[in-house]
């Protein structure tokens, strides 16, 4: 039996001559400049990103054509449909149709979700207080901040999800952000432009690409985790041999003697390099940035460990790996034999789970142990940070961004994100994802505009 929400008969109706080459066009206005761009066809969508988001995205084109008149005795396809055919129709189901007939796609900021039962949607286009959204599906996944392009339409008294829903990174945001200004605006202004309902209509196609764009670049190889000096993730483990008859004490000598390299204890090494203030390069946007940094300032770039006749030396991206093996070579001299060199990309790491290796040490660590350490290295991490540029605000400090009503709601998006990517954590009792941000909030003044 066909669900309230059935859109079937619809589809099918979307066949008839007179209809399917309107549907080609707006097809083309939603997917031609991307597709031209990389140089693929609609059905290629399906294996770079998947069925369901190719359908999805079908849906996003669809869902834009049932609000659009064209010339001709019937302008419009709901109005032609439910004419012709209504009749076999529920009442809800026309409810629906005619709901879509006159929505807009927006832009919309998730708080407050019930899982399988609503959240609140603030929209970042159009402005205006939140409203709550009935939402059984979407909101299993959906987390804290989350940024979705969507339809929400009015249909027996509650508001409702469309089914073309597409989740924004802040990278598609200020992409579609900036076409709203060049269309409508200036596209250097910083705020967007007043805009009407029948403009924002009009553009639908623009949260399509805006978001297509994103998502291909990202497929495609763009990196997104990157070190503090700018460099692209890769993990290096490079494996010195001991040459024959040298002992490990005689390596332990010589690695000390390098400028930066701390020993922990007999067999490991912490590669520091001090942190000038100010010195990092400014986080980009489109990046998150993975490395430690020490309480006295200093920054762990690597680490060295004497396992049985090797000498290994570990680092997080390819310039840190040649910088050290350089240092190594430079020491340790003949005691070290021609090294050898692993390398592995995030996603290999990723795969790495437990299981799949012989041996899987257990952990001694009690849980509440392990999240009290990991809570109390991200409570120094993000203090470290309230004073370190970031490119979000514009390469200013989060402290300095809040001290101006601009920077503000800057720095208040900043820790909606951080919340957000903390929220994605796919076990909800980690350590990272039970994190709470609220002394940040707290802390640079910003508890008003949490919401």
């Amino acid at each position: 039996m066909p669900t309230g929400h059935d859109l079937t008969g619809l589809m099918k109706f979307l066949g008839r001559d007179e209809w399917r080459g309107c549907f080609e066009e707006v097809f083309d206005d939603h997917f031609g400049p991307a597709l031209d761009a990389c140089g693929m066809e609609f059905d290629d969508l399906s294996e770079t990103l998947g069925h369901d988001w190719a359908m999805t995205l079908w849906g996003c084109a669809f869902e834009d054509f049932l609000t659009q008149d064209f010339e001709g005795q019937a302008s419009n396809i709901v109005d032609d449909y439910v004419k012709r055919r209504g009749w076999k129709e529920t009442a809800q189901s026309k409810a629906y149709m005619m709901a879509l007939r006159t929505s807009i796609m927006s832009l919309y900021e998730v708080s407050n979700v019930a899982p399988g039962q609503s959240l609140m949607a603030r929209d970042l286009i159009r402005g205006g207080e939140p409203i709550t959204v009935s939402e059984g599906t979407a909101t299993k996944t959906l987390k804290q901040w989350d940024r979705i392009a969507a339809r929400i339409v009015p249909v027996m008294g509650k508001n409702v999800l469309a089914g073309g829903l597409l989740p924004f990174t802040p990278q598609a945001t200020e992409t579609l952000f900036d076409g709203l200004r060049g269309t409508f605006g200036k596209r250097n202004a910083r705020k967007l432009p007043a805009l009407k309902d029948e403009e924002l209509q009009a553009v639908a196609s623009m949260f399509t690409l805006s978001w297509l764009f994103d998502t291909l670049d990202r497929a495609m190889g763009r990196p997104l985790l990157q070190n503090s000096d700018g460099d692209d993730i890769v993990f290096h483990d490079v494996r010195f041999p001991l040459a024959s008859g040298v002992a490990q004490r005689d390596i332990a000598a010589r690695l000390n003697s390098i400028p930066g390299m701390v020993q922990e204890n007999a067999k490991f090494w912490n590669w520091m390099e001090e942190v000038p203030q100010g010195s990092d390069k400014p986080k980009t946007a489109e990046a998150t940035t993975l490395d430690t940094l020490m309480d006295s300032g200093w920054r762990v770039i690597g680490n060295a460990e004497l396992k049985d006749r090797l000498l290994h030396l570990s680092a997080n991206s390819a310039a840190r790996a040649k910088n050290g093996t350089d240092l190594i070579r430079q020491a340790l001299g003949d005691l070290v034999r021609t090294p050898l060199t692993e390398i592995r990309t995030v996603e290999q790491m990723m795969a790495e789970r437990p299981g799949k290796h012989t041996q899987t040490p257990s952990s001694s660590i009690p849980p509440e142990i392990a999240e009290e350490t990991i809570h109390e290295f991200l409570d120094r991490h993000y203090l470290d940070t309230l004073d370190q540029p970031v490119a979000m605000l514009g390469n200013k400090t989060p402290r300095q961004a809040a001290k101006t009503p601009a920077g503000r709601q800057k720095a208040a998006d900043w820790l909606k994100y951080l919340e957000n990517q903390t929220a994605k954590q796919p076990d909800p009792t980690h350590p990272m994802a039970t994190y709470s941000f609220e002394w940040m909030w707290k802390e640079l003044g910003l508890r008003d505009l949490r919401q």
